[in-house]
């Protein structure tokens, strides 16, 4: 019988869900879903903390080394953004956490920062400027995580677009996303989770 996947979701309160109506609506569960509907036994270990920014990555992952986990999704940046952090920083925290988990063997998926430009409270005339200073990190976290040997999904463009023409996609707090929010942020995510624990998959049977 072949094992399951072990799967952890590390990162900030998208990764952990809040604003999810349900346990099951939120990002972690949805992606094991995914995998699951497509033969892919998995466990889902959700190891992210509400308000994390990339260096709360290292402890992160020293709670999932001992998991010897096989796919971990990483989504981080948000935080980093709204707290005005040095994009230097937070992109050499990610690296070091992609590190962390390469060495101890496992595959990693980095889900680089949203573009915070579509939340609702953002003022019209500062969207810009809000954009283009996402733009600048999630390029930076691609390039770090690439360099590390991570995959990297950089899905916030498209999830944009939904997110400003549908209010629907937000919780209450007009800030998280809401269950519809998160369905369509692991759409987004699918294909690229799904081929990596296909890869890892065929290489463990191999």
């Amino acid at each position: 019988m072949t094992a399951p996947l072990r799967l952890v979701v590390l990162g900030d309160s998208i990764a952990y869900g809040t604003g999810a109506a349900r346990a099951e609506d939120a990002l972690g569960p949805r992606l094991a879903q995914v995998l699951r509907s497509e033969g892919i036994d998995a466990v889902l270990t959700v190891l992210a903390v509400p308000g994390a920014v990339s260096r709360d990555l290292a402890a992160q992952v020293r709670r999932a080394t001992p998991l010897h986990a096989d796919l971990a999704v990483v989504v981080i940046g948000a935080n980093d953004l709204a707290r005005f952090l040095s994009v230097e920083q937070a992109t050499a925290a990610l690296g070091a956490a992609v590190a962390d988990l390469r060495a101890a063997g496992t595959d990693v998926v980095v889900v680089p920062a949203p573009d915070m430009s579509s939340v609702p409270f953002v003022p019209p005339a500062f969207r810009s400027v809000v954009r283009a200073a996402c733009g600048v990190m999630q390029q930076r976290q691609a390039a770090v995580a690439r360099a590390h040997g991570a995959v990297v999904a950089p899905v916030a463009a498209e999830v944009s677009l939904d997110f400003v023409a549908d209010p629907g996609m937000f919780s209450a707090d007009r800030f998280h996303p809401s269950s519809a929010g998160y369905a369509r942020i692991a759409a987004a995510l699918a294909p690229t989770v799904l081929a990596a624990a296909r890869d890892r998959r065929d290489r463990r049977a191999a």
